[in-house]
């Protein structure tokens, strides 16, 4: 199964910590945030990266090389940061079949298996990780409806009044189809190719998309209290798994 990592951007809100590096190298509880994404890949079976890079990618490309832990990295070029369909297409070249799209800085702990299986089995041509959030911070993200089959039925990019409280999460699972759907999107208002712009074709040529929901939590690392918060949460979890290890040996 191949992965595309988006590895691209600045993080200019990440700022003074990307001034010399890009933002997928920032760390977070002593290692990088792409390692982070590399660990969770290999952990569902994911056994070759595709890493779309661009600001500062040397920084990226010296340090893994080809590899990480064994798995083969080709990297994919994004010389202009143009919206998430733009890098995407940037990976086109390299995808041979069914693949999983990632945030390169998203930290999960979550059931991103749960999201190749249910594509797996049910032959969809799109799977995605959602959660929900209050109603109030909806308007922030990429908005789904659903019908009563779990299915996304429309995709709203960050809307004035959202459709529901349920958000896409940065983890994917596509068919091949979703390039050419990114290769019809127009700049939007903002100037970019948006992903989501890109799923509500597929949608609307009638390509199935089902909503799996986050089983666990995850923290999109945008600003620098991000990182202190994701740190945090990751030491609670060591510290639960401690006790629990500890309990059982009692």
């Amino acid at each position: 199964m191949q992965a595309v990592i988006l590895a691209a951007g600045k993080g200019t809100r990440l700022r003074p910590l990307t001034d010399e590096k890009p933002k997928v190298m920032v760390e977070v509880d002593g290692k990088p945030l792409i390692e982070d994404v590399f660990d969770n890949l290999i952990d569902i079976g994911v056994d070759e990266f595709v890493v779309v890079v661009g600001y500062k990618k040397q920084k990226i490309m010296e340090r893994y090389d080809d590899e990480y832990r064994g798995v083969p990295i080709t990297y994919a070029h994004q010389r202009e940061q143009l919206g998430l369909a733009h890098a995407l297409l940037q990976a086109e070249p390299h995808i041979d079949d069914d693949f999983v799209l990632m945030l390169g800085d998203n930290v999960f702990r979550a059931n991103l298996g749960d999201v190749v299986n249910r594509m797996q089995e049910d032959r969809a041509d799109a799977a995605f990780l959602v959660e929900e959030v209050p109603i109030e911070e909806a308007s922030r993200y990429g908005v789904c409806d659903t019908n009563g089959y779990g299915e996304i039925v429309e995709l709203v990019e960050k809307p004035d009044d959202p459709p529901s409280n349920l958000v896409m999460t940065g983890f994917y699972s596509f068919t091949p189809a979703i390039f050419h759907a990114c290769h019809l999107v127009q700049p939007s208002d903002r100037g970019e190719y948006e992903l989501p712009d890109a799923v509500d074709l597929l949608i609307q040529s009638g390509r199935t998309i089902d909503a799996i929901r986050m089983d666990g939590w995850r923290v999109d690392v945008g600003y620098p209290e991000d990182r202190d918060r994701v740190e945090k949460r990751l030491n609670e979890g060591e510290d639960a798994e401690a006790a629990a290890a500890e309990a059982g040996d009692s």
